[in-house]
């Protein structure tokens, strides 16, 4: 089924997103998104489109990747704010007709996704998965694989879109696109920010003022850990931690210092490219953040 808000057409069934993809010609884009999309998920769509004819923006909440007493019930979803929040990209496209339109949303029930329930066929991430994000929501990696490809099987895309800031997703994507011969290309964005710093973040909406500006933190304890690069592991973990100490309302998950090729802990002697990762809560709310740099160097 296809609906339609101007310019932007709406795909409900596979079915649908299959006929529609095989029917046009050229290459094909993927933005997988949980939705409520915000200013970080318009920054992928715009690559996207610079890398492919069409692209198949995904809106849908997995309940696959959400445990016990996570946020599945209360996790924003505005299809039509969606809609309206990608209809200037389509329309600066000058493309108005929804069978020829560059960008296309699918969205589909859970029924349409897992229609026998989740007993299903999984996608289990290798041992890293069980790190990070991974300890603080068991199970979470396993069901975003198996969502992710089955969208990949679904839209048969050239390219893939995620955001930086979703790093250790992005890592696990890349290794089951490898380790399965998934014939798709990764795209990574860099971390879109509000000008104070903040990363964007679907769960953002869920701060009030205060917690916005406790959130804050999170980027400040970054940039603390980056400045003392030049002074190793040990040196950023501690200037890290001591600047999420400054404030009551944010509760740290993690901190740490991984190397990007496996995403495991750097020695405290490790020299080179690294990756400050980040989790903690704000208020009720869960946040994430990252910032690449390198060891024994200046930042």
């Amino acid at each position: 089924m296809i609906a339609n808000t101007p310019l932007i057409p709406v795909l409900t069934t596979i079915d649908t997103v299959r006929s529609v993809v095989r029917e046009r010609r050229g290459t094909v884009a993927l933005v997988p998104t949980m939705g409520a999309l915000h200013g970080g998920h318009l920054a992928l769509v715009e690559q996207a489109l610079n890398h492919a004819d069409t692209v198949v923006v995904s809106i849908f909440v997995n309940p696959l990747q959400f445990g016990a007493g996570e946020d599945l019930d209360t996790y924003p979803q505005k299809l039509e704010a969606d809609r309206d929040a990608l209809a200037p990209l389509q329309s600066r496209l000058d493309a108005t007709d929804p069978v020829t339109a560059r960008i296309v949303v699918f969205a589909p029930p859970v029924a349409e996704m897992y229609p026998d329930g989740q007993e299903i066929t999984r996608v289990t991430a290798p041992a890293v998965g069980a790190l990070f994000e991974g300890a603080s929501r068991p199970g979470h990696f396993d069901g975003m694989l198996t969502v992710v490809a089955k969208l990949l099987a679904i839209a048969t895309p050239h390219v893939v879109v995620f955001g930086q800031k979703d790093a250790q997703q992005v890592f696990l994507v890349e290794r089951m696109i490898r380790d399965l011969n998934i014939p798709v290309r990764v795209l990574t964005h860099p971390t879109v920010r509000d000008d104070n710093g903040l990363a964007k973040s679907s769960r953002n909406q869920n701060l009030s003022e205060g917690e916005r500006r406790s959130a804050l933190a999170l980027h400040t304890a970054l940039s603390a850990a980056a400045s003392e690069s030049l002074n190793g592991p040990p040196a950023m973990r501690a200037a890290g931690h001591n600047a999420l100490e400054q404030d009551s309302l944010v509760r740290l998950d993690y901190l740490e210092i991984v190397n990007p090729q496996d995403f495991l802990p750097v020695a405290d002697d490790h020299r080179g490219p690294a990756l400050v990762i980040v989790a903690a809560r704000v208020g009720a709310t869960r946040l994430i953040d990252n910032e690449p740099v390198v060891v024994g160097a200046p930042y």
